[in-house]
């Protein structure tokens, strides 16, 4: 009983406020409910802008696109100049071609592609045509043909052959024909209309053919 009166002493003398000592903390609580956001803070200044980066490797090409629509008809073209080549058509021979070189003479016709080449060659194109080397018989047909030449080249192949057949018209040059050579030259008409004989008979001379 003395024990317990001196205990209620120290209590009431000890001083007012006082804390207690705190005995160890207990166990935590529950987790209380989330708050409301909060306000938004003031934005911070602009930063400068970085420097541009590297340009990366161009990439694969892409597969190729769908076909577009077809674009509308242009306009018409303008009409195309005259062209040179002439028809030719002889109605024995059944055929219709185009030279570039046709001159009528009476019911002849002298045409050509205006080419070049020796006399082997000449026979033998004209040939291949169905038709035969130029060989004017009067001074009008000799006239035709030398209508035929150009600026440049003033001389073509006729087929003057001494050996096989009589000729009913001539127009030869001054010492001509060349007796030496009148069995294997070969006759060229020039540009006065003169007829010569050559052994040269390689060079490039037109070609003309009759029908």
């Amino acid at each position: 009983m003395r024990l317990f009166l001196l205990s209620c002493i120290l209590c009431l003398m000890a001083p007012i406020g006082n804390s207690q000592l705190h005995g160890p903390p207990g166990p935590s609580g529950p987790k209380g409910d989330r708050g409301y956001p909060g306000i938004p803070g003031v934005p911070g200044p602009a930063g400068v802008s970085g420097m541009p980066g590297i340009p990366g490797q161009k990439g694969s090409p892409g597969e190729p696109g769908r076909l577009g629509q077809p674009g509308r008809p242009g306009d018409p073209g303008r009409p195309g100049e005259p062209g040179s080549n002439m028809m030719c058509r002889q109605g024995h021979y059944g055929f219709s071609i185009n030279y570039d070189f046709v001159r009528r003479v009476g019911q002849k016709y002298f045409v050509s592609y205006k080419e070049r080449d020796s006399f082997s060659r000449a026979v033998e194109f004209c040939s291949q045509q169905g038709l035969d080397l130029a060989l004017p018989q009067n001074e009008k047909e000799n006239i035709a043909l030398t209508q035929f030449f150009g600026d440049v080249y003033k001389e073509a192949w006729i087929n003057a052959d001494m050996n096989n057949r009589p000729l009913t018209f001539t127009k030869w040059g001054e010492g001509q024909p060349d007796k030496s050579i009148e069995a294997t030259g070969c006759t060229m008409l020039s540009e006065n209309g003169v007829w010569r004989v050559t052994h040269e008979c390689f060079l490039n001379a037109y070609i003309i053919c009759q029908l």
